[in-house]
């Protein structure tokens, strides 16, 4: 089996209800990591999903964490999760910095892929702050320093660019649209698999590279809902496309 982890996708949402003089509060906790989770499902990769909240701390602060997995999956989580753990943020503590320690991860044979959303990236309002970090030298892609997102509200159609690459294998027909992703731009050598219609500005989509021995990945768009439509998630190629994703990665 290949050992793969996913972090964060997840989120907490607290709401005020008014009712006339009165009002009450409620707090929900979400998670957007479901369609990949079940994606993967009875296949080769064995999947550790650890929410955003759980990151801060859990997330490996030594190598030998890292070395247990094959791939890692950066999804809709900012870089201050891992910069600002409750023994930097609280109590003023020196750690070892998760981001460089990724880096090393990968330079050393680690396959890394971060997924687009709000949190990705730049992200929204520019707060995911993955500019000029370490993880954003493994990339594919660089992040552009202001809010990165494109939402297409209309619904986009991927161009697929390689149909005859490996990630592509068996999947074949027009894909189920896609409501947003982030601006990102392309690595020298980087290769673009599918992107955005030039008339809907030819954004990248799936782009692969590598870094030192380890291989990584950039998906501009979202793994479930709101940035991928119902009908993305549903879609008998959503499992093939992560599977080829992954399968990738780890190819030699």
């Amino acid at each position: 089996m290949t050992k793969v982890l996913l972090v964060g996708e997840s989120w907490t949402t607290s709401e005020t209800h008014f009712k006339g003089f009165d009002q009450f509060g409620s707090v929900r906790f979400h998670t957007g990591a479901d369609p990949l989770l079940k994606a993967l499902k009875g296949s080769p990769f064995e999947v550790d999903y650890m929410t955003a909240h759980e990151a801060a701390e859990g997330f490996p602060f030594e190598m030998e964490g890292l070395k247990a997995y094959d791939i890692i999956i950066l999804s809709d989580i900012g870089a201050n999760t891992f910069l600002l753990p409750p023994d930097v943020w609280l109590r003023s503590k020196c750690v070892p910095n998760r981001l460089r320690l990724l880096k090393q991860w990968v330079e050393e044979g680690g396959n890394l892929i971060m997924m687009g959303g709000y949190f990705s990236f730049q992200g929204i309002d520019g707060k995911a702050r993955w500019r000029k970090t370490p993880v954003e030298d493994t990339l594919p892609v660089t992040c552009f320093p202001w809010d990165d997102r494109i939402e297409i509200p209309e619904g986009a159609v991927a161009e697929v660019l390689e149909p005859g690459h490996a990630v592509m294998a068996g999947i074949e027909g027009a894909w189920p649209p896609i409501l947003g992703v982030n601006e990102v731009e392309l690595r020298d050598g980087a290769e673009v698999i599918a992107r955005i219609p030039e008339e809907q500005g030819g954004h990248p989509l799936l782009v692969l590279g590598a870094h030192g021995a380890g291989r990584t990945a950039a998906w501009t768009s979202d793994i479930g809902p709101h940035w991928l439509s119902p009908a993305f998630c549903e879609w008998e190629g959503y499992a093939r496309l992560w599977q080829n994703v992954l399968g990738w990665l780890v190819a030699r």
